[in-house]
């Protein structure tokens, strides 16, 4: 399994925008091929932040057949315009 972790950076006074149009984004990510789970989760101290975290069950899963498919480009008009600055992507698994 392989977690996706993403802070995400929302443009100041448009989070609540940001997470109406996230709740109609999720279905779009939970019907990808290997999508495991996902959570955002609002930051306590930084009201204009976000952590997205997926398990997948593959790094390609997320890499090349999400980011590949043309659910993503829905996935990405209603998301990538609230983030300022474009958040870094990292993958992890478990260590041994």
């Amino acid at each position: 399994m392989i977690l996706e972790v993403a802070i995400l950076h929302i443009r100041p006074g448009q989070t609540a925008a940001f997470e109406t149009a996230f709740s109609k984004a999720q279905p779009i990510i939970s019907g990808m091929k290997g999508y495991i789970s996902h959570q955002l989760q609002h930051c306590i101290e930084n009201d204009h932040q976000y952590i997205l975290l997926v398990n997948w069950e593959t790094l390609e899963d997320h890499t090349v057949g999400f980011r590949g498919s043309a659910e993503y480009q829905d996935w990405k008009a209603l998301l990538h315009h609230f983030y300022d600055p474009f958040p870094v992507v990292e993958h992890y698994r478990l260590s041994s």
